[in-house]
Order: C-alpha cells, then sequence, then structure tokens
C-alpha cells in the first residue's frame, strides 16, 4: 500500500480528517488481499465497498460513528458472514451459506469497520504450526537482507503459526491493520508470537461465540491480532458491542511483574526467547516495574497435569466431531488434524474428569500465587520452524506442533487473559515473543500492565 497510517486506530483518524478516502483504502485491501498467496478462503467485495462508502458519506456529513469507521477488518473463517460459506478451513464444512452474522462481526459492522474477507486456518483450528493442504500454507518470511550475517536459514518459508495462520500474516503482509482470530491453546498468541505481532486473548466469557464454529467448548476464545496492543484493546471492545473505555496505562511503579524463573531455566526455551525475555524484563524495570523472578508452582503444575492426563481440548474436539470422524468425509480431512482428533478417542476418562478437578484448583492456586502481580513468561519456546520440514514429515509435525503449544496452553487450561507482545529476534532474525497473563476474569488489570509494558518496550 502507499505511504499511509496503517494501525486500526491511525487509519481512523486519517478517515475522520479526511485524509484518508475509505473506499480506495478498501479497493487497496482487496487487491491485496486477493493477490496474496494462502492468506484469505474468501473476499466478501461486494459487502466490504458497499461498507466502505457508507462510511465515506458518513465522513462527509460528519456522523462517523466512532474510532474504527471505515478501518478494514479480515475474520479467520470459523465466523459466520451472512451471505458466505465458513469452511473451518477444510472441505466438508460449510455447504451451506451463513444466513446471518455472527456477533462479533455483528458489533464491528455496527462500529462502521469494513469487512474484506475470512483468512485461512488449520483446519477445524487444530493445530499451532498452520498448515492446510485444502487452502494452501500462508507465510510471511523476511525479505532477504544485504548484511554479511545473513544466515543459511534466513530466507526459507516458516511455519505461519496456527491455527490463526492466515488471520497474523495478513496483518504481517499489510493488507489490512488488523483481523479476527480464535485461540483455544495458544492459536491467536502463537501466530502473533513467529509473526512479530500482538496479540490479546480475553478470559473466555469475555465475548459471546455465538456464530461461531467450536473446536473445544471450554477453552475456545476469540480475539485479536494487531501491530499494537491499543488496535487490539479498542477492536477487543467493539466485538463485545461496547464502546472503547479511557483504558489508563498502569503505573510501573505501582505493578509487580513475575518473571517465571522455571520457564527460563527449561532447556525446551531456546537461547533466543529466553534472552530476549530477560533483555525485556531489565528494560521494564528500568522503567520502573517491580520484577520479581521467582518460579510459580501453579505454571509448573498445570504443565505436569497436561503432560500427565493430555490436553483436555482434545477431548472436547473429539467429541465435537466424532460424527465427522464416523462418516464418509472424514478421509477428506487434512490427515494431520484427522490423526489428532483419532488419538484422542484413547483418553481415559479418569483423565478427563481429573483435568476438569484440576483446573479449577490451578485457577485458585494462580490467583493466589500472583496476589495482584503480573505473570512474564515466553509465549512461545522457540522461533518459527522451517515449513518445508514439518510438510513433509507427519511424525516431524506432531513434535513440533506439541512443542509450540506447551507454553501457550497454560493461560488457556486456566482461562487465563493473555497479552502476547514481540520480545527481538533471533539470529535467523525470526521472531521472538513474551506473554504477560493473569488470573481468569482480571482482564482489566492486566491490560493496564500491558498498555504501561507495551509503551516501555517500544519506547
Amino acid at each position: 500500500m502507499p505511504a499511509q497510517p496503517f494501525t486500526a486506530l491511525a487509519i481512523g483518524e486519517a478517515i475522520r480528517r479526511g485524509e484518508l478516502d475509505p473506499v480506495a483504502l478498501t479497493r487497496q485491501c482487496l487487491t491485496r488481499a486477493a493477490d496474496s498467496d494462502g492468506v484469505f478462503i474468501s473476499l466478501t467485495e461486494q459487502r466490504a465497498l458497499v461498507e466502505a462508502e457508507a462510511c465515506a458519506q458518513r465522513q462527509r456529513s460528519g456522523t462517523l460513528r466512532g474510532p474504527l469507521d471505515g478501518v478494514p477488518l479480515a475474520w479467520k473463517d470459523l465466523f459466520d458472514i451472512a451471505g458466505t460459506a465458513t469452511t473451518a478451513g477444510g472441505k466438508v464444512l460449510g455447504k451451506t451459506p451463513a444466513e446471518r452474522d455472527a456477533e462479533a462481526v455483528r458489533h464491528t459492522a455496527g462500529a462502521g469497520m469494513v469487512c474484506i474477507g475470512k483468512t485461512n486456518l488449520t483446519e477445524i483450528a487444530y493445530s499451532g504450526l498452520g498448515l492446510n493442504p485444502h487452502y494452501g500454507t500462508p507465510h510471511h518470511t523476511p525479505p532477504p537482507t544485504s548484511s554479511e550475517h545473513e544466515s543459511r536459514n534466513e530466507n526459507e518459508p516458516r511455519a505461519p503459526g496456527g491455527s490463526s495462520s492466515g488471520s497474523a500474516v495478513a496483518v504481517a503482509q499489510g493488507i489490512v491493520p488488523a483481523a479476527i482470530g480464535t485461540d483455544t491453546a495458544g492459536s491467536l498468541r502463537v501466530p502473533a508470537a513467529f509473526n512479530g505481532l500482538v496479540s490479546y486473548r480475553p478470559s473466555q466469557a469475555r465475548h459471546s461465540r455465538q456464530g461461531v464454529t467450536p473446536l473445544a467448548d471450554s477453552l475456545d476464545t476469540i480475539g485479536v491480532i494487531a501491530s499494537t496492543l491499543e488496535d487490539c484493546l479498542t477492536i477487543d471492545d467493539t466485538m463485545r458491542g461496547s464502546a472503547p473505555p479511557v483504558r489508563a496505562a498502569a503505573v510501573p511503579e505501582q505493578s509487580v511483574i513475575v518473571l517465571d524463573a522455571g520457564c527460563l531455566d527449561d532447556p525446551r526455551v531456546s537461547r533466543a526467547v529466553g534472552d530476549n525475555l530477560e533483555a525485556c524484563a531489565s528494560r521494564l524495570e528500568d522503567a520502573g516495574f517491580h520484577i520479581v523472578r521467582r518460579r510459580v508452582a501453579s505454571v509448573a503444575d498445570t504443565l505436569e497435569a497436561i503432560t500427565r492426563h493430555g490436553w483436555l481440548g482434545a477431548a472436547e474436539a473429539y467429541t465435537e466431531y466424532r460424527a465427522l470422524l464416523e462418516g464418509p468425509d472424514a478421509e477428506a480431512m487434512d490427515p494431520r488434524v484427522r490423526k489428532r482428533l483419532e488419538a484422542a478417542r484413547q483418553m481415559p476418562p479418569d483423565s478427563v474428569v481429573s483435568l476438569y478437578r484440576l483446573r479449577q484448583a490451578l485457577k485458585t492456586r494462580l490467583r493466589e500465587e500472583l496476589a495482584g502481580a503480573t505473570l512474564l513468561t515466553p509465549t512461545v519456546a522457540h522461533v518459527a520452524p522451517l515449513l518445508a520440514p514439518l510438510e513433509a514429515d507427519p511424525e516431524h509435525f506432531a513434535e513440533v506442533n506439541l512443542a509450540t503449544l506447551r507454553l501457550s496452553m497454560v493461560a488457556s487450561l486456566l482461562d487465563s487473559p493473555a497479552v502476547a507482545l514481540p520480545s527481538g529476534r533471533d539470529d535467523d532474525r525470526q521472531h521472538t515473543s513474551l506473554q504477560l497473563s493473569g488470573p481468569c476474569g482480571e482482564d482489566e488489570a492486566l491490560l493496564r500492565v500491558a498498555l504501561g509494558a507495551s509503551s516501555a518496550l517500544t519506547a
């Protein structure tokens, strides 16, 4: 796109001032979306142009609906959009167009946002890596550098992160300023981490999921991927149908952040991820935040419970899609996804019940351990892995997928609100990411700290 503001809020402000034509902007977004490779499953061109023209008329008459009026937005293809099929990233679902918008889509349309289309994802949102054999796998690989330090692997395609792969890549490639995804085990935070973006996983009760294809009902939540936390939060408020509040950043000197030393001591956390997390913690300390480095037992116990009993989301996903697995369409599914669903069939009932019980106890323990502080951990233990080996070897894919989701599963199981922020790059110029999280339901306290931390880290 030509030089112009690209955060959602900056675009909205430029439209308000008459410096940016929402119709021309929408046409540019649609063109880039159509030219992209594997990023979108479908475009809503007619709807987008109608919405953009309506915004232009409101701008001329001084009746804009708010700070996001005219701002382009893309939706993970789990959300119903009237007149379009909801494929869930596969070929066997969504054979009938949706009759009405999902509630979140309806709220953003009411705020004047422009629906560009529906983004690619792992089939039924069941993977942390983002591969899709049906619609192609999107990726955002940094361009080559002229540096003498260029790595052999630097410009090879990387996994986009999943399951909200297309949503993240649509933002990373500059097609839209923000995109909507879902998160069941890390599906917002992982693709944000791999692509150097920001995401916010809300506590589940914060949003209606009416009109959203499920994966695991007690774990699914919806959220935003963007380049700034401010964009994420303003759009998140809009999806709930509430006016964006004045949300002040926390005062650093009054904020305690607990850096989980257990994660840093974990050999599975790559050196770059750990080093960049420590560097960010030091910058936050310099900005006035109180950083406490100690092991958080409830995090370690959550990881141990998942290792011992399995992933609760697997049991719920199997239950959700059992009829599909046993029907004639099963062979048309991504074999990687089908294999994971079939494996959950063998999950012992006592493990499932144990996880439900432990989940409640661990939520309470995390709240007690933090005692008003915010938790700081890596978002993912490693950077985006090379794509080709994942596509070539199903066993390698399965191993890397579990490693990718391991840390993000903690916040999901405990229904913790969590914010992923870029923390730096490794020697191959791949992004690393940190996560700030808090106890279930304490979203606003977390968001105030995250706003302060984001400001300190980008200063």
